[in-house]
Formats: C-alpha cells, sequence, structure tokens
C-alpha cells in the first residue's frame, strides 16, 4: 500500500538550477568543500565534456580522505570507461551499478523497474535533486552533438529533507551490497548491510529560529514498495486545488488516465493548463505513444506546446505561482509505475516565480503551441506509429507485469 503525500515543512533552502551549466558547478563546488562524504545517484553517468568536471571533482575528495559513493543505472550508463575505472579504484571512489541487464536485456520481467532518480547527498547538509544526469548540456550519448543546450532543472536544498534523502539513498546502498555479498557467498557481509538498511541515520540538528530558512518543502519518493504513487498523488492534489494557472514541463507525458481526468478538469473550471512537451524526436516510443491521448487534452482547452530548440528533459511543474516541484520523474507509466524516482516539492512565491519565468519564456519563445483542428487532421502514417508505439508500450508493461490505463 502507498504512503500518503509527505508533508511540507519549513526550514528548507531551495535554489532553482536550470541546465548542467549551472548544477554542474555548484555540484562541483559542493562536492570540493566536501569533509566526511558524496553519495550520489544517476541515471546516466557520462565522461564527455562537462560532465567529466563532475568526475574529477568525485576523484579529488575520494583522494583527499573522504567516503565517495555512486550508484548508476545499468540500462541508462554505459560500462565505466577503462581509464575512469582505473583512476576512481586508485582514488578509492566507490562505484555500483544498479540492476545491470541480463541476456534478455529488456525483455526480463522486471528490468525496466530502473534507478531514474538523480540525487546528491554532500556531508548531510546539501542535497542536489532534479532531473538533470551527469551528461554535458550538449552531448547526447545516442545523437552527438546538440546545437542547443537540453532543457532541464535542478535544485540544491539544504534543510530536513536532506536527511530523508540521504536515508533512501543509503538504504538503497546498503541493500545493493547485501546483494553482491550474496552472489559472492559472503552471508555475514550481507546480513550486516541488510540490518544497516533497515536503520536510520540520526536527524540533522535544528537551526535556531534566527538562521532557519523561510522555504517549505518535501521529498517527494516513488518506488516499487512504500511509494508507489506518491509522486502523482502529489501532482494530482496540486492541480485539483488549482484555481488560476497549471503550468507542467515534461520530456515523456503519456500520463493515465487519473492525471488526465484532472488535467482536463481544470481547464473545464476556468485554470490555464499549459504543457511544455517534447516536440524533438528522440526516442519511438516515447514520442509517438503519447499523441494519442493530446486530442481529449486539447478538446478540453489544455493548452499543449512543442519544445523543439533541443531536446525537452525537464520533469518540473508551477501552479497558482506559488507550488513548484522539480525532480526526476516523468508523467508517463515508465516513470509512474516502475522506476525509482525522486521530486522536490517547494512552496515557496519566489522560487514558484523564477521557475515560471523561465517555462514562460521556454513556450513563448522556444515552443509551438499545437493547434486542435491541425492535430485533428494529422496524417494517417503518423496514426499508423502511434498505435504501433502505444501497443509496444503496453506489451512493455504488460512484461513487467504492469497495465497501461
Amino acid at each position: 500500500m502507498a504512503h500518503a503525500i509527505p508533508p511540507l515543512r519549513g526550514g528548507h533552502s531551495v535554489r532553482l538550477l536550470e541546465g548542467a551549466v549551472e548544477f554542474f558547478p555548484a555540484l562541483v563546488d559542493a562536492i570540493d568543500g566536501a569533509v566526511h562524504e558524496v553519495h550520489m545517484e544517476t541515471y546516466i553517468f557520462d565522461f564527455t565534456g562537462s560532465s567529466a568536471d563532475v568526475a574529477h571533482a568525485l576523484e579529488r575528495a575520494a583522494r583527499r580522505g573522504v567516503s565517495v559513493k555512486v550508484v548508476v543505472d545499468g540500462f541508462g550508463s554505459a560500462p565505466l570507461p577503462k581509464p575512469w575505472a582505473e583512476r576512481f579504484l586508485e582514488a578509492g571512489v566507490h562505484w555500483l551499478v544498479y540492476a545491470p541487464l541480463g541476456r534478455l536485456g529488456v525483455f526480463w520481467p522486471g528490468s525496466w523497474r530502473r534507478l531514474h532518480r538523480k540525487l546528491c547527498v554532500i556531508d548531510g547538509r546539501t542535497a542536489f535533486c532534479g532531473g538533470i544526469n551527469i551528461l554535458d548540456d550538449f552531448h547526447d550519448p545516442n545523437h552527438g552533438r546538440l546545437e542547443s543546450p537540453r532543457l532541464d532543472f535542478a535544485v540544491e536544498v539544504t534543510g530536513p529533507l536532506v536527511a530523508e534523502a540521504y536515508a533512501t539513498m543509503e538504504q538503497l546502498w546498503l541493500r545493493m551490497q547485501a546483494m553482491r555479498d550474496i552472489r559472492h557467498a559472503r552471508l555475514a557481509g550481507a546480513l550486516v548491510s541488510l540490518r544497516a538498511a533497515g536503520e536510520q541515520p540520526p536527524q540533522e540538528a535544528e537551526a535556531s529560529a534566527r538562521e532557519r530558512p523561510r522555504d517549505r518543502a518535501a521529498l517527494v519518493l516513488r518506488d516499487n514498495l512504500r511509494n508507489r504513487a506518491s509522486i502523482e498523488q502529489a501532482y494530482r492534489r496540486a492541480i485539483g486545488q488549482a484555481r488560476s494557472e497549471v503550468i507542467i514541463a515534461n520530456a515523456y507525458f503519456a500520463p493515465g488516465r487519473k492525471m488526465r481526468d484532472a488535467l482536463m478538469a481544470a481547464a473545464r473550471r476556468g485554470v490555464k493548463v499549459q504543457l511544455l512537451l517534447q516536440g524533438r524526436y528522440e526516442y519511438f516510443m516515447q514520442y509517438y505513444a503519447a499523441r494519442p491521448i493530446y486530442g481529449a487534452l486539447l478538446g478540453a482547452g489544455v493548452e499543449i506546446h512543442e519544445y523543439s530548440a533541443s531536446f525537452l528533459h525537464a520533469k518540473v511543474a508551477v501552479i497558482d505561482g506559488h507550488w513548484a516541484t522539480v525532480g526526476s520523474s516523468n508523467l508517463d507509466p515508465l516513470s509512474l509505475l516502475l522506476a525509482r524516482e525522486a521530486n522536490v516539492v517547494v512552496e515557496n512565491e519566489a522560487f514558484a516565480q523564477l521557475l515560471r519565468e523561465r517555462l514562460g519564456r521556454a513556450i513563448r519563445d522556444e515552443g509551438r503551441a499545437m493547434d486542435p483542428r491541425e492535430f485533428g487532421h494529422r496524417p494517417w502514417r503518423q496514426r499508423v506509429m502511434e498505435g504501433v508505439a502505444l501497443a509496444l508500450m503496453r506489451l512493455a508493461l504488460a512484461v513487467q507485469g504492469k497495465k497501461y490505463l
């Protein structure tokens, strides 16, 4: 059974970071200032261009005695390059791969349950969360050099949720260590790791009233055990309470019926609903499987804008100019039903307005509004591809034991 949406709590300071051009320098500075521990999880860890700056920072931290632990996804990340494997081994960087693909690849049941969240906690005091992989803004592993930077966001956070981020990361790390020990018949080590995984680390001391930041925030997780629907529920609750405006930017958008109904109901009661979605072809299934649902949304008055200046990778929203979320979760069945995800929800007008301005600029200057009549008359070949993509998505989910609604 899914747990309730975590409550928003005060005492946070949240900073918005747009793209790797803002995220990587902030992350590298924090890693370079680490004294005790750097704990990182990411779907993709690439070593091209500016992403190598992060790798160098991790290496420097490990060489000066900081505990450095990195988890990457076994599907999203390529094998660790040999030169970097040797450097990390010598420096003492600990590197684990989450769910490496077996012989049947993505056709094995459970193989689509990926580690898609992007989290980093440094010395238990600062956390980073968002949609940005360790991947240069102008580089794509499948498409090569990009002419314009990828559109994506992350946040840097201090406050109570940092301890929650650390706890979920440490729990996964210990469980992965235990499974590795079991595979190598080190049962004693596995028991120690599993026992530790059940323990919670001490909470960070509360700041004084004078020092305490005012941002209200929460870390909302999605996993296959305790938090199966928390992120979707957080979205639906905020959309259901919207009175004037909903702006969502999402890379892979194919929500289930409840989410679609919430968006259409908001539009019908007079809320301005704007969706900034992927307008550039990246993956066949994600690109075409989303489009069959556009008609009903457009018919209800939802605005759809396609972003094509570069790849849209953002997973963010602003509602009524004061509620915002930044994270790793797409609004598609792969994220909402299968992957481990992490979003930060922020209740702060200044933060929300900053994100709103950046999304507004992208919609205005780099988006193309979808015309309902034009969409209704799209070519039959495109409709065929949409049907094939939707069938493939449903088949993939069926193999994983899930049903797409």
